[in-house]
């Protein structure tokens, strides 16, 4: 029942409210096998939005698209459009947002887990069309003005969620895998927790997953993932370690990773270049191949390994 289709139907049968509460239930209730939880809202985002004239009444939803088709309606004379937009008094909106990262955890390997990308917008007013003072020179600058004329804002319609996308992070990470004659970073990581302590917790508790595109050397499309992390609570920054070794490393190793939830955290987050050094590293290092041994053998395996061949994500 967790397709696409189902998903996209819960967000547009439901009204945004402010702890997403309603939303998370009805998606739950589509796979009552599983738990489904809220593991991450993103920051405040904003992008183009459409047109509508001074009372708000809609008159495209797509700016960009609108523009294109209107410049050609206008005999691809931009100050025929210029004169329609200003003589209309049309108003260029904005979707402002935050993007919700619902998971729920599928088996016991960190990458058993699909994570569901969902978009909280809503639209408002955010300048008009033309700027009399500042007319644009080109289509681009219609579009996106330096020096737009910006006035009161107001909101156009209600709230509303939008299905991005699903991602089945066991099979995505398996099409990764075949586009990298090398291990990827990402997949590294989940392999690392697998065989560290930290595998007793599921990985998605504190890390969630961004799918992306970009583009190769040869104009090629190439598919990547980062990992993004969840966590909300205050984790102190574990860089004071200057003269540290010992008993006294290991203490502020313990309580790092008791404030961030679960066993080796330190040793994730110095990956992913967040809170811990890589000297950090270093120094456990010197220290378990010396006269201490506080690492759990498998921890040691894993960071040894790091310290070989270094890596990042």
């Amino acid at each position: 029942m967790l397709d696409g289709q189902s998903i996209s139907s819960c967000c547009k049968n439901t009204l945004p409210t402010q702890n997403d509460e309603v939303l998370l239930k009805k998606i739950q209730a589509l796979v009552p096998e599983y738990t489904v939880r809220l593991a991450r809202t993103d920051d405040e985002w904003y992008r183009l939005g459409g047109v509508v004239d001074m009372s708000g009444n809609r008159i495209a939803n797509n700016l960009i698209e609108w523009t294109e088709r209107t410049y050609i309606e206008c005999g691809k004379n931009l100050q025929t459009l210029i004169d329609h937009a200003r003589d209309s008094q049309l108003i260029a909106t904005r979707q402002t947002g935050n993007t919700l990262y619902f998971v729920m955890q599928t088996g016991k390997k960190a990458e058993d887990f699909i994570q569901i990308d969902i978009d909280k917008t809503h639209e408002q007013s955010d300048r008009l069309l033309v700027n009399d003072l500042q007319p644009p020179e080109d289509l681009e600058e219609f579009i996106d003005p330096l020096e737009p004329d910006c006035i009161e804002s107001f909101f156009i319609g209600t709230a509303r969620y939008t299905y991005r996308r699903k991602t089945d992070v066991a099979v995505f990470m398996d099409e990764i895998n075949k586009h990298h004659p090398e291990e990827h970073p990402v997949q590294r990581f989940m392999d690392d927790w697998n065989r560290s302590t930290a595998g007793k917790t599921a990985l998605c508790e504190d890390w969630v997953v961004r799918p992306y595109r970009h583009i190769g050397r040869f104009n090629e499309q190439i598919i990547n993932i980062e990992l993004i992390n969840t966590q909300s609570k205050n984790i102190p920054r574990l860089d004071d370690i200057a003269g540290k070794k010992g008993i006294a490393l290991h203490n502020l190793l313990t309580r790092f990773d008791r404030q961030a939830g679960y066993p080796f955290a330190w040793f994730f987050y110095l990956v992913k270049g967040k809170l811990v050094s890589p000297q950090t590293g270093a120094a456990v290092f010197r220290d378990i191949s010396g006269d201490f041994s506080y690492l759990p053998e498998r921890d040691i395996a894993v960071l040894k390994d790091w310290i070989s061949t270094p890596y990042s994500v």
